[in-house]
């Protein structure tokens, strides 16, 4: 039986370049191309893939949240990320989120293939690209200290948006919440941040993987 693959990309040239990469292959089919990670969550609770392959830099909800959303609720689904980062922070953030792959973008179309057979078979995947000491990392899952754990997935989904320069009002009508609901988000977030300005707010996002503002 063929490994059912799901593509989440926001840029449709690369997501048709994976479509055309993985249909190449024998032992694969692409069940659908997604190109908002919200749709790409949903879908994975309709369709089941054996396998997703996500995108980090997704606007509203970023590859590594929505990844924790499919893997919560479909556990046998496996999610690899295909990011443009390679640092020890992206890696981990999306490992904890629970994917079983990650794979640097420039290096997709020579690995993309290989890491989804890996994952398929219960393995874990890395692409080749990543330092030896970011690997470490990973593998001995050394402790990063990651202020995001003290956030709740809807507290960062909030701060994503906030630092993509979504209004309140937006960010209530997107998430289905009333603006006092985000406020409040906002002040808690912010609270357990120490963060005290939207400046420093934005600088923290990015340095924690949840926006690039690519």
């Amino acid at each position: 039986m063929a490994i059912r693959v799901l593509i989440a990309d926001d840029h449709g040239v690369v997501a048709e370049g994976l479509r055309f990469v993985v249909e190449a292959q024998a032992d694969m089919e692409v069940i659908a191309c997604i190109q908002d990670s919200r749709e790409a969550v949903r879908r994975s609770l309709e369709m089941n893939p054996d396998v997703v392959l996500m995108d980090h830099a997704m606007p509203l909800l970023n590859g590594a949240e929505a990844t924790h959303l499919i893997r919560e609720r479909c556990p046998e689904t496996h999610v690899i990320i295909l990011s443009m980062y390679s640092d020890q922070v992206h890696v981990v953030r999306a490992l904890q989120a629970g994917a079983t792959g990650y794979v640097v973008k420039k290096s997709a179309a020579k690995e993309v293939v290989d890491a989804i057979r890996t994952v398929h078979r219960g393995g874990r995947y890395l692409s080749k690209e990543l330092a030896d000491s970011v690997i470490d990392q990973v593998v001995h899952k050394a402790a990063l200290e990651d202020r995001l754990e003290r956030l709740s997935s809807r507290e960062r989904q909030v701060l994503q948006m906030l630092a993509e320069g979504h209004a309140v009002p937006d960010i209530a009508t997107t998430l289905s919440l009333s603006p006092k609901t985000v406020e409040t988000y906002r002040a808690r977030m912010m609270e357990k941040l120490d963060i005290h300005d939207l400046a420093t707010l934005v600088k923290f996002a990015i340095q924690h993987g949840i926006t690039t503002l690519e």
